[in-house]
């Protein structure tokens, strides 16, 4: 056994309907065949701490592990956007100083250009507070935002 490694799950919670339909409706999305005219296409948020360390780490050599010093300097923030189609091994990921609704508004029209030629994308991600049509009307004229949120891009 190893107790410090532990694999990461979704356990849903009890009693939740809502959950596991939402969760059954992204199942059945990926079980659809690649259709490059309607990709499917999976985009999720990070926001990450910027450090540097304070002390120089020591490279690992035969027989013993690399160390490195848990005291750092907090440099600031940042968030990664990132999509993926993964049917097809495409992904793409922006990093933006901040994670306002402009900055999703901005990504989703960014993944919407990449695929220009598709008819409509089946876009999956999580019920994040910014990752809702009002963000896009908030940040492009209302056909802008129409367009883009129904995925039609033509």
């Amino acid at each position: 056994m190893k107790p410090l490694k532990k694999k990461g799950w979704v356990i849903p919670p009890l009693q939740n309907g809502d959950f596991v339909a939402n969760m059954e409706k992204v199942l059945e999305v990926y079980k659809c065949p690649n259709n490059p005219a309607r990709p499917v296409v999976c985009m999720d948020e990070s926001p990450k701490q910027l450090i540097v360390e304070t002390k120089t780490p020591i490279e690992m050599k035969p027989g013993s592990e690399g160390k490195h010093d848990y005291e750092y300097i907090r440099k600031g923030l940042c968030n990664i956007f990132m999509s993926n189609e993964p049917l097809n091994g495409k992904r793409y990921v922006k990093v933006t100083e901040t994670k306002t609704k402009e900055d999703w508004a901005e990504f989703l029209s960014e993944i919407a250009v990449r695929y220009k030629d598709a008819d409509k994308i089946t876009l999956v991600m999580d019920n994040h507070n910014t990752h809702k049509p009002g963000s896009l009307y908030e940040t492009y004229k209302p056909e802008e935002a129409k367009r883009i949120w129904e995925g039609k891009l033509k």
